[in-house]
């Protein structure tokens, strides 16, 4: 079932999201050489709870951090961990906000240092496919409208869509109806009506979509080792358009 949120409900995930987006800004201040996945973790938490909120994920079905960060190859749910980031890696920082009970969820990615051209390629398209499948989430239009439209530029790029995972719907639950996938067919799937908030969040790859799990039963990699990654913001359809309650 899809649970349809007030005015007023949509204003409290704003305010969760504005704490997400502004810890988005400061940590893309951190990124470089040499700092780890680990000091980017314990930044977020502590930021989101000075903050007044407190980090969604961590305790999620047990996962024990405050984001997920993954580093090249990682397509998501990668752990923080103390190995330091290196000139040339790209790694994707993904987070949920809890603020009184409403949640706002995105995930960024960020170059470390130099990067190269193809990786540079990756992310523009990636970021790009996010803000075209958002010009699709319009009232009366159906959720595979916005599936088709990412993957037909993505592939037109040369580039692959997970399928692994999707996006979702979101409210004062993390994962709520409607799943929101990034490949598909348009005339497809739920209408999109006013009420409805939900994520998109294009996992991106260089090569084959086909993932592996790694030993910890979270971490998702490419099958073929080539980079991934990944941009998220949540959104709320609104009888005055779209509101992006994730925006930087």
């Amino acid at each position: 079932m899809i649970i349809l949120k007030t005015e007023n409900e949509i204003e409290k995930m704003q305010k969760a999201g504005r704490i997400l987006a502004n810890c988005h800004k400061e940590i893309k201040k951190m990124i470089r050489p040499g700092i780890s996945t680990y000091d980017i973790d314990k930044f977020a938490e502590e930021f989101i709870k000075k903050n007044g909120a407190t980090p969604e994920q961590k305790g999620y079905q047990g996962y024990p951090f405050a984001t997920c960060t993954s580093v090249n190859d990682e397509i998501c749910h990668g752990f923080p961990g103390k190995k330091p980031l290196r000139n040339g890696d790209i790694v994707t920082v993904d987070m949920v906000v809890n603020l009184n009970g409403w949640l706002a969820d995105s995930a960024w990615s960020y170059a470390v240092g130099n990067i190269s051209e193809e990786a540079k390629k990756l992310m523009e398209v990636t970021e790009k496919s996010l803000y075209i499948g958002i010009e699709k989430a319009v009232a009366g239009n159906r959720i595979g409208d916005i599936s088709y439209a990412i993957q037909s530029y993505v592939e037109a790029q040369g580039f692959s869509v997970v399928r692994d995972f999707v996006g979702h719907g979101i409210g004062k639950e993390m994962h709520e109806e409607p799943q929101v996938p990034h490949f598909g067919r348009p005339g497809r799937g739920p209408r999109i009506t006013t009420g409805m908030v939900f994520t998109i969040e294009p996992m991106i790859n260089v090569g084959t979509y086909h993932c592996t799990i790694d030993n910890n039963n979270w971490t998702a990699r490419t099958k073929d080792g080539k980079l991934s990654c990944q941009y998220e913001h949540t959104i709320a359809i609104t009888e005055n358009g779209v509101i992006i309650i994730t925006k930087q």
